[in-house]
């Protein structure tokens, strides 16, 4: 009899043990997969938009037609993208995070055999156009779909999907900033209602996020993502000033979720009129200003570079602010695929320096360079518009190499998050989530 329940023990813990090492394999063949997809993808839309900064710098150059390309360039762009999401995988626009957080709480499908091609295609057009988006959105549901694939394809009953969505996420967003760290604690703290957390688990997200960091810094580059300068750590008495950043970036932060929804459903009507009249009028929208400020379109690299060493007078920065916080809100409501963290990364980059510079005229003796309160407000605006405070944080030092910045950036995005929260600011992708679920009770009460 004890031999008995001895041997079913040994047998119970023998399948739990198989479970787990399963489960930790497909996260390597999730990592390995996710990163091949995201090397490729970030390497095709680096010739892309090689291509659309050379259309644009040529404008004027030699007659009418020079004009008329950038213009076809931006209105195709959009139009491929809207018309391949909004007809084969609706759940394919905009970022796609919380399509993954509804997938996860088994509140919204996942449809990878759709979803796979036609947000690789129609992002790279949308972000290839010239729309203030980020490549993040696009390859953490990338990612998550992938890990939705190997669970379908290779995957038995016993290995939940929890895990693998999460996995292809946090390798998503590892692939996409060269940050694997950030892509795990994107999962675990912007996730954590809807992730399973256990050390298996856990173990996962890590194995599938380091193994695509790994692919992409083999297949496009392994240097920070953002090639700035490393700055020493601040005067230790000079971190209230960082406290005055956060509050400012809590105020943004609500700002920018409350006109992001506002011009979503300003945006509604443009559902029910045909794709290519969006496209030609956001395409000459995004064409024109690429025209004349070619520094307003894009994610947002060049903008950080150039910010961060002090290329622009305050006044532009200022005008470079509410330029960008405008067009990245409008670029993100006509629905093309893209994501946010990109634009409200550059927006905390120009603001923070903006307000770097001003206190640097007042306090000379506390702030040695007005680039570090740019790396302060990526993590801040990120922060309050996200709330998810400890990836703001692990994204910027990533992203930047600023190690030595941790202190003033934990006092930056704690501030930032905390302050939001009590002006009643939710979530962005919570507040995403609810209006999906939203629409799709309306256009099923609609249809039936």
């Amino acid at each position: 009899m004890k031999f008995n329940k001895s041997y079913k023990k040994y047998q119970r813990f023998k399948e739990e043990n198989n479970k787990n090492f399963k489960l930790l394999f497909y996260a390597l063949l999730i990592g390995i997969i996710v990163g091949l997809v995201g090397a490729i993808f970030r390497i095709i839309l680096s010739y892309i938009e090689i291509f659309r900064v050379n259309l644009y710098e040529n404008a004027g150059n030699s007659g009418f037609m020079s004009w008329l390309w950038p213009i076809l360039f931006a209105i195709t762009g959009i139009s491929i993208a809207l018309y391949l999401v909004r007809k084969f995988a609706p759940e394919a626009s905009g970022s796609g995070v919380q399509e993954i957080e509804g997938a996860l709480d088994g509140l919204r499908p996942m449809r990878w055999k759709k979803v796979l091609p036609i947000k690789f295609i129609a992002s790279l057009f949308s972000l290839g156009s010239g729309l203030l988006l980020g490549r993040e959105g696009p390859t953490i549901q990338l990612g998550a779909n992938i890990g939705k694939m190997v669970k379908d394809t290779l995957g038995k009953s016993e290995i939940e999907s929890n895990s693998l969505i999460s996995t292809g996420a946090a390798a998503g967003l590892a692939s996409a900033f060269n940050a694997p760290f950030a892509g795990i604690i994107f999962v675990i703290e912007e996730m954590h209602g809807q992730f399973k957390f256990n050390f298996y688990s856990v173990a996962a997200i890590m194995i599938g996020a380091g193994t695509a960091d790994f692919i992409v810094r083999v297949l496009v580059n392994s240097k920070p993502v953002l090639e700035i300068m490393i700055f020493p750590s601040p005067n230790i008495f000079g971190l209230w000033i960082f406290i005055i950043l956060g509050l400012l970036c809590s105020i943004i932060g609500y700002a920018y979720n409350k006109l992001l929804v506002i011009s979503l459903d300003l945006f509604k009507f443009s559902f029910k009129i045909p794709i290519i009249y969006t496209g030609i009028t956001v395409g000459l929208i995004i064409a024109i200003i690429g025209m004349f400020f070619p520094n307003l379109i894009g994610g947002g690299y060049d903008i950080i570079t150039k910010g961060v060493g002090n290329s622009f007078t305050l006044s532009f920065l200022l005008f470079l602010f509410i330029a960008r916080l405008l067009l990245s809100i409008f670029s993100y409501s006509t629905g093309a695929p893209g994501g946010i963290f990109l634009p409200m990364l550059t927006l905390g980059v120009i603001f923070g320096m903006f307000f770097g510079t001003i206190m640097q005229q007042f306090f000379p003796d506390l702030i040695s360079h007005p680039g570090i309160y740019a790396i302060a407000g990526m993590a801040g605006i990120f922060s309050a518009t996200v709330r998810a405070p400890l990836t703001g944080l692990v994204l910027a030092i990533e992203m930047t190499s600023n190690y030595e910045l941790i202190l003033p950036l934990i006092v930056t995005t704690v501030i930032a998050s905390v302050f939001t929260a009590l002006l009643g600011n939710e979530p962005i992708y919570t507040t995403l989530l609810k209006r999906t679920l939203e629409n799709t009770k309306q256009e099923e009460y609609t249809k039936g």
